[in-house]
């Protein structure tokens, strides 16, 4: 039987990646008491890297899709520091997104929205969340949205 957060993910047609390997000298997350601090997730999905800059290729719509992308990279290495466990996550503590977009555009938080709406989607009261949402001119590779958090477990 299904733990109800994988049951909200498949309920609502997503499946978790795999956690994805950091691409440099860090580690994609740090446990700490009862926190797990997840590195910046970067817009990946199936099909590869979601690219782009908001405010010129890229409309909020598609920008909050990549955000989405990175909240499933997020829960993915969360499930990975509770060994598989998302039944153990008691709260998202805080998201941090960060968009890359030109100087004139100032729809970050629509942007990041994709990724916060999917916290509360699948963890219900429990995603809810602090949050910070910024532009930045450039991310690694190209990517359009990268999205660090902190999760409280038990």
């Amino acid at each position: 039987m299904r733990n109800p957060v994988e049951q909200r993910l498949a309920d609502q047609g997503l499946e978790l990646p795999d956690a994805p390997a950091p691409a440099a000298n860090y580690v994609p997350f740090v446990r700490s008491g009862a926190l797990v601090f997840v590195s910046g997730q970067i817009s990946a999905g199936p099909d590869g890297l979601v690219k782009g800059k908001l405010g010129a290729d890229m409309a909020v719509e598609q920008g909050a899709e990549a955000a989405k992308l990175c909240a499933l990279a997020l829960i993915a290495q969360v499930r990975a520091a509770c060994d598989g466990d998302l039944s153990r996550v008691r709260q998202v503590v805080k998201l941090t997104g960060f968009v890359n977009s030109t100087p004139d555009f100032t729809d970050q938080p629509k942007v990041v929205n994709g990724a916060s709406d999917l916290m509360v989607a699948v963890f219900g009261e429990a995603g809810r969340h602090a949050r910070a949402a910024v532009g930045v001119p450039s991310l690694p590779l190209g990517v359009a949205v990268e999205i660090e958090g902190v999760f409280e477990i038990a």
